[in-house]
């Protein structure tokens, strides 16, 4: 059984014990780019959720105000 470890980069496998350091090296770059991207794309999905309760919050509150139109002529009457 085969046990070298390969990496596949356009669609062509490459024995990692074969690549140059920094081949290997970029490909670590890549990984740790690549982790970070999904850790922000996470932040960024719990951020966004985070806005739009802060926004139902707001307009659930607003909704029980009269607008400023309303209260302008009610003072002005």
């Amino acid at each position: 059984m085969d046990t070298t470890q390969t990496v596949t980069i356009d669609g062509k496998p490459y024995p990692l014990n074969a690549l140059s350091e920094i081949a290997r090296s970029q490909i670590i770059n890549l990984r740790a780019a690549e982790q970070e991207i999904a850790r922000a794309q996470a932040l960024l999905a719990m951020l966004q959720t985070a806005r739009q309760a802060y926004a139902q919050t707001l307009k659930a509150e607003l909704d029980k105000m009269a607008p400023l139109e309303t209260m302008v002529s009610a003072g002005n009457a």
